[in-house]
């Protein structure tokens, strides 16, 4: 197959699974909520697809390592995927929803890790922009969260397992279609031993560290916007509008990454990233309508796009090259998985005892914490060039 053809196939891949995974993280609070679930217990239900990645993270990460292959790594986990979300939908007692919760995001967190790892190393294979394969993904995004928002606004949110299974199944087709990056031949597989290496990379553990600060905020976000803007007298179509709003500037902020990111300024573009959410989560704390909100949504492509962009290159050159899968998918794991336990328990328990405006203040706080231990970061820590 041609570049070409691979790059096609490789951004559809992205666009479907972004597309399909938008339906969970804009709509299943609302669902759950819906279902008759506290605050609380709705915390609980999210946390535990970021508990489950951070086991499954690694471990379909040293497969795809061991074995040499993205590519049906992302089938077996996309089947999966598939499978444990026609029961945990069928679920309404807490138990089962927790229980077949944890199953289908064993199976759903590594997808969106795997293809973005995916297109890390086709992008330096080529010579060209990660964000001008990764924006296909953020255009799903902003696609599915407008349409499905309207879609659930007429039909009810009970409707959204449909839609969900509907492009999930066009996923699974798309990714039979895609190629590996070639490796070299005498390229060696990895063991357990050399997993070690990341965990002894003091580098790259401290920025893990630091970077939940500005992390577990993002995913309390994710995790609780719909339901703020709610609180706040939205609809669900408000809530989807709210969605695409942040994904059209995250889109346009990936497309044209190839024209304002520089590699040996990925952790000052992280540190800049940091500031802006510091300011987007003050503008939150204060909103008393649901427009104010939207408003603040045209700083998402400002935060989320320059900051995930900028710190898996940064993790990129933390890492050695035999471990990139690994290395990817622990970076998501504390991204995606111990930070949205954090910001969901914690979350939801803020909603249940005080409000949206008090949990967007705390989050203000959290990153301010957050930019200034960046500061110090950079200065302790010499910089790889590139």
């Amino acid at each position: 197959m041609s570049n070409q053809g691979q790059l096609r196939n490789l951004k559809m891949l992205l666009f479907f699974f972004h597309f399909t995974n938008t339906i969970i993280i804009s709509f299943l609070p609302i669902y759950l909520d819906f279902k008759g679930l506290s605050g609380t217990e709705i915390g609980w239900v999210l946390a535990i697809g970021p508990l489950a990645s951070i086991i499954s993270q690694p471990f379909w990460g040293f497969l795809s390592d061991k074995y040499r292959t993205v590519k049906w790594v992302l089938i077996m986990t996309i089947i999966g995927m598939l499978i444990f979300s026609i029961l945990f939908f069928q679920m309404n007692h807490l138990f089962f929803i927790l229980i077949f919760g944890a199953l289908f995001y064993f199976f759903s967190s590594p997808v969106g890790a795997l293809g973005d790892s995916l297109a890390q190393r086709q992008a330096d294979l080529l010579n060209i922009s990660f964000g001008s394969i990764r924006t296909w993904g953020s255009i799903g995004f902003a696609l599915s969260s407008l349409v499905i928002g309207q879609l659930l606004n007429i039909f009810g949110v009970e409707f959204m397992r449909w839609p969900y299974l509907l492009f999930g199944t066009i996923l699974l087709i798309v990714a039979f279609q895609i190629s590996d990056v070639k490796t070299t031949d005498n390229e060696q597989t990895i063991s357990f031993r050399d997993l070690k290496l990341l965990i002894a990379n003091k580098p790259f553990v401290y920025f893990l560290l630091i970077m939940m600060f500005i992390t577990i905020t993002h995913r309390a976000n994710d995790s609780f916007i719909g339901l703020f803007i709610k609180e706040l007298g939205g609809s669900e179509s408000l809530v989807g509008l709210g969605w695409f709003i942040a994904l059209v500037t995250e889109a346009l902020v990936f497309a044209f990454a190839y024209k304002w990111f520089k590699k040996d300024r990925a952790l000052l573009f992280i540190i800049l990233a940091s500031v802006l959410y510091t300011i987007r989560w003050i503008l939150f704390a204060f909103s008393t309508e649901p427009w104010m909100v939207l408003v603040g949504q045209l700083l998402h492509g400002l935060t989320f796009g320059i900051f995930y962009l900028s710190a898996i290159d940064f993790v990129t050159r933390l890492i050695p090259e035999t471990l990139k899968s690994s290395g990817h998918l622990i970076y998501y794991s504390v991204f995606f998985g111990i930070s949205g336990i954090v910001g969901s328990l914690g979350g939801g328990a803020i909603l249940d005892y005080l409000s949206g405006n008090h949990l967007y203040l705390i989050l203000g706080v959290m990153t301010l914490i957050g930019t200034a231990l960046l500061f110090i970061y950079r200065l302790k820590t010499p910089i790889k060039k590139t």
